[in-house]
C-alpha cells in the first residue's frame, strides 16, 4: 500500500483543478492581434500563460523552501518539509493538467517532448508524494522554473511575432544565465552549511554523536 495515498490524492486533485480553473480564467483575457487570428497560436498562448504562472509560483516557492530547509541541498532523499511536500504536489498537479490539456487539444504529436518531460517529472514527484522520499530532490529540480520564467516570456513574444523587441533578446540571454546563477547560489548555500557545521564542531562541541551519525560527512 501507499503510505501517503489518502492525503496525497485530494492535494493532487485540488492542484490539478486549480490549474484548470486558472486556464479557464486566462481564456477570458484579450488576445494579441497576431495570436487571435490562428486557433493553434491561441491554444499555445493560453497554454503558455498557465505555464508562466506555474513557473513564477513554483520557482519562488522552491527558493523559499530551500531557504527554510537548507538541508534539502545535501540530503535530497530524506530531507522533508511541509512546504516542500505541498510544492511537489502543486507542481505535479500542473503537469497532470498540462498533460491532459495537450492530449485533449490533439497536440500530443506536435508536443510529444513535453509529454515525455511531464511523465518523467510526475514519476519523480510521485516518489515524494506517496512515499515521502526525495521531496528535497523534487524541490531542487523545481529551481529550473526560475529560468523557465524568462524562457516562457520569450516563447510568448515569438508567438506574438515580437522577436524584434529588445525584451525578446534580453529574455533569451537571461534564460541560461539565470539557471546557472541559481546553480551557483545553491552551491554557495551548500558551502555555507558545511562551513557552519565545521564552526560548530570546532567551537561549540556538543555531545558525542550516536552510532547513526558517525558516518555522516562533516557532522556537527
Amino acid at each position: 500500500t501507499l503510505p501517503l495515498l489518502r492525503p496525497a490524492l485530494p492535494l493532487l486533485l485540488g492542484a490539478t483543478l486549480t490549474f484548470r480553473a486558472l486556464r479557464r480564467a486566462l481564456c477570458r483575457l484579450p488576445l494579441p492581434a497576431h495570436v487571435r487570428t490562428d486557433p493553434l497560436r491561441t491554444w499555445r498562448w493560453h497554454n503558455l500563460l498557465v505555464s508562466f504562472a506555474h513557473s513564477i509560483v513554483s520557482g519562488i516557492w522552491a527558493l523559499l523552501c530551500l531557504w527554510q530547509t537548507p538541508e534539502m541541498l545535501v540530503e535530497i532523499e530524506t530531507a522533508w518539509s511541509l512546504s516542500g511536500y505541498l510544492l511537489v504536489c502543486f507542481s505535479a498537479g500542473y503537469f497532470i493538467h498540462d498533460t491532459v490539456d495537450i492530449v485533449v487539444s490533439h497536440q500530443a504529436r506536435a508536443s510529444w517532448e513535453y509529454l515525455v518531460h511531464h511523465v518523467m517529472a510526475m514519476g519523480a514527484f510521485f516518489s515524494g508524494i506517496f512515499w515521502s522520499s526525495f521531496v528535497g530532490g523534487g524541490v531542487l529540480t523545481l529551481l529550473v522554473e526560475v529560468s523557465n520564467i524568462f524562457l516562457t516570456i520569450r516563447m510568448m513574444m515569438k508567438i506574438n511575432n515580437a522577436q524584434d523587441l529588445l525584451l525578446y533578446r534580453y529574455a533569451g540571454q537571461r534564460t541560461l544565465g539565470t539557471f546557472l546563477l541559481g546553480i551557483l547560489l545553491m552551491l554557495d548555500v551548500m558551502i555555507l552549511i558545511y562551513f557552519s557545521r565545521l564552526l560548530r564542531s570546532d567551537f561549540c562541541p556538543g555531545p558525542v554523536p550516536g552510532q547513526q551519525h558517525k558516518d555522516k560527512f562533516l557532522t556537527e
